[in-house]
């Protein structure tokens, strides 16, 4: 490399050529090669701009790398015996999957049957002990597995404990191999600090303000069919279901009437009498999703509440401010805010000010406006012109990202969750006469044996460094 220029690393991360101290008279801290610089420039330039980012970009990049070694094979075949001499045998490389130990697995009041069971389908197989703790505000259903669970499955090795939402703290601080929680942020917050005291790693799928973007091109009555029907099941009370929809202007009225309309086909003209329709879980829930409709915007469907049943009747909320109450919290109950944007831009913009959801929907004709969608926000998981089902396939990893949660299970994932993935290296002692050059003392003809042998590799997987 020729030339060298005076810059500070600061300087140089920000791109800049000559720091402040420079261009006071005063002596920089570093020196680096201008070439260097240059090029990390580009790189730099060349990543923000997102050249990388694009899947065709990095296959061709990946066969580009194998075709430049099949066309020259005889050229790198030449240039490595010049260099090295003679080819040598490697070490066996591999990865084995052993189970963690005893886990624990703290279930959700909204599928307190599936957050329970499934998550120990994965402990099970991955050869682990497992303990669970179902919702206490399903007591019926908790109860249920306390009996059956010791009934089927082996007494030793799994169990069911009935524990209050308080004492799940207290109980992981006892040190599992790991924690499995599913659950709101606050709760999940409360096991991430208790299991940090011991080191026990942790899985989270928690709560979010999925947002549900609908485009002006889209099917309005497929649309609202699918919205209406993620949003109200189980009486909204559910970590996937679209928390808030994102709609554009000239497409509101229509929306919201559609909505209506399939609430009315759903559950008829009185959801209270509908054998469909649900009713909270309990008291708690139904104060707090109350308080949050009556407090925010304006009820464009629904609104009516009778607290002697927990009930609340599915609601349309229109003329919703970010501030409102029901844009603060996680709302698992039967109410969905409408807003309204003027273009994707702006929906892409107000998506990511709010913290990563569990979920981002989207519903369009237009597969540009999918694309971005998917592509400009970040989120657990992400489903275009349908909703939750991307949470029901067990080929596809579930979980969160940020405040959403952290890990992920499912089908396989389930297994990598509970699974410990430990690197073995599989060496004999017939290489000595090459090995022996990492002992000291170290001179510099055995730093260039070294290098050489540090050079070799295989392309067949599973093969790795002798040294």
């Amino acid at each position: 490399m020729s030339g060298k220029i005076r810059a500070c690393y600061a300087c140089q991360r920000n791109g800049r050529l000559t720091c402040r101290r420079t261009r006071l008279g005063e002596p920089c801290l570093k020196t680096y090669p201008l070439e260097c610089v240059d090029l990390l420039k580009r790189s730099r330039v060349a990543f923000q701009a997102g050249r990388t980012l694009k899947e065709g970009f990095r296959l061709a990049q990946l066969e580009a790398v194998v075709q430049m070694l099949e066309e020259h094979e005889c050229g790198f075949v030449d240039a490595l015996g010049r260099d090295l001499h003679k080819s040598t045998t490697l070490d066996e490389c591999l990865m084995v999957s052993e189970p963690l130990g005893v886990v624990f697995i703290m279930g959700n009041w909204c599928s307190p049957v599936q957050t329970c069971l499934v998550p120990l389908v994965g402990a099970i197989a991955a050869g682990n002990c497992a303990i669970i703790s179902p919702s206490e505000y399903t007591a019926h259903t908790a109860e249920l597995l306390h009996r059956l669970i010791p009934f089927y499955l082996d007494n030793e090795c799994f169990h069911v404990i009935l524990a209050g939402a308080n004492d799940l703290p207290e109980v992981v601080e006892l040190r599992f191999d790991h924690v499995f929680f599913t659950g709101n942020r606050k709760e999940g917050s409360r096991i991430a600090r208790a299991a940090a005291c011991t080191l026990t790693p942790v899985t989270l799928i928690l709560g979010g303000k999925n947002p549900c973007y609908v485009d002006q091109h889209c099917d309005i009555a497929i649309t609202a069919q699918r919205i209406a029907w993620a949003r109200f099941h189980n009486a909204g009370q559910s970590l996937a279901a679209p928390d808030y929809i994102l709609c554009h202007t000239d497409i509101q009225a229509q929306l919201v009437q559609a909505l209506k309309c399939y609430l009315i086909e759903f559950y008829g003209s009185d959801p209270r009498e509908s054998r469909s329709y649900g009713r909270m879980v309990n008291l708690e829930i139904f104060n707090r999703t109350r308080d949050m409709l009556w407090r925010s915007g304006k009820v464009a469907v629904g609104g009516q509440v009778i607290e002697a049943e927990k009930y609340i009747a599915p609601t349309i909320l229109t003329e919703v401010v970010e501030s409102d109450p029901i844009m603060q919290q996680d709302v698992f109950g039967p109410v969905v805010p409408v807003l309204t944007v003027n273009n994707m831009d702006e929906a892409i913009v107000f998506i990511n000010k709010q913290e990563k959801p569990l979920c981002v929907y989207a519903f369009s004709k237009n597969n540009e406006v999918i694309s971005r969608l998917m592509s400009e926000t970040s989120s657990g998981s992400f489903c275009s012109n349908d909703s939750v089902l991307q949470s029901l396939m067990v080929a596809l990893p579930f979980g969160g990202v940020g405040a959403s949660g952290m890990g992920s299970y499912h089908g396989r994932y389930s297994f990598d969750t509970f699974s410990h993935r430990k690197s073995c290296l599989l060496r004999g002692t017939r290489f000595e006469c090459v090995t022996y050059l990492r002992y000291p003392p170290y001179e510099d003809r055995n730093l260039s044996l070294m290098s050489w042998a540090c050079t070799l590799s295989q392309r067949s997987q599973g093969w790795c460094q002798i040294l």
